[in-house]
């Protein structure tokens, strides 16, 4: 492979605007969401430093999110606690798609910045995207269209429950 080199271009590259500054101006759509709002905004579980989410423009059904509270854009922003709960909550997530979906597989990571895909990219957060065999089609790619097979009220409930019982039977 050839590499052909444009130094110009760094002035360019270096003119888009600073994630980080970012985040001081604006809060994301994952702030500050009230409790009383979880279930139309589909908020399936809080813990300390971070909850879980259903994304409410899903890859596939059962598509959760974990958000941490604190909004940035960097990794390395985030504190030990919050690092370790993201691991526990994606286990608590993976546990219950496999009770109420029975998924064959999963992605799971995060898109950190717009060039990599990250819509929100000013409030890290991580993907679970529950995977079956044969679970793409011709939709996407000539009708721009994603077909999803589950209702996404009915599956909240059933995550919700799944969660919940899960949290307790962990309890000492």
């Amino acid at each position: 492979m050839q590499r052909m080199y444009s130094p110009w271009r760094e002035v360019y590259m270096q003119s888009f605007k600073d994630v980080k500054s970012a985040v001081k101006e604006e809060k994301s759509v994952f702030s500050d969401i009230p409790p009383e709002e979880d279930e139309e905004r589909f908020v399936l579980h809080r813990g300390k430093t971070c909850f879980i989410i259903m994304n409410l423009y899903p890859y596939n059904c059962g598509h959760l999110m974990v958000i941490p509270y604190f909004q940035t854009p960097d990794f390395a922003d985030l504190d030990s606690a919050t690092k370790l709960e993201i691991m526990d909550l994606t286990d608590l997530c993976i546990k219950a798609l496999k009770q109420t979906l029975r998924p064959q597989g999963f992605n799971f990571g995060a898109n950190l910045g717009r060039v990599a895909g990250g819509s929100v990219d000013t409030h890290i957060h991580f993907h679970i995207v529950p995977r079956w065999e044969g679970d793409t089609n011709f939709m996407p790619v000539l009708a721009d269209a994603k077909v999803l097979s589950n209702d996404m009220k009915t599956t909240y409930s059933n995550l919700k429950k799944a969660i919940a019982a899960l949290v307790e039977a962990e309890k000492p």
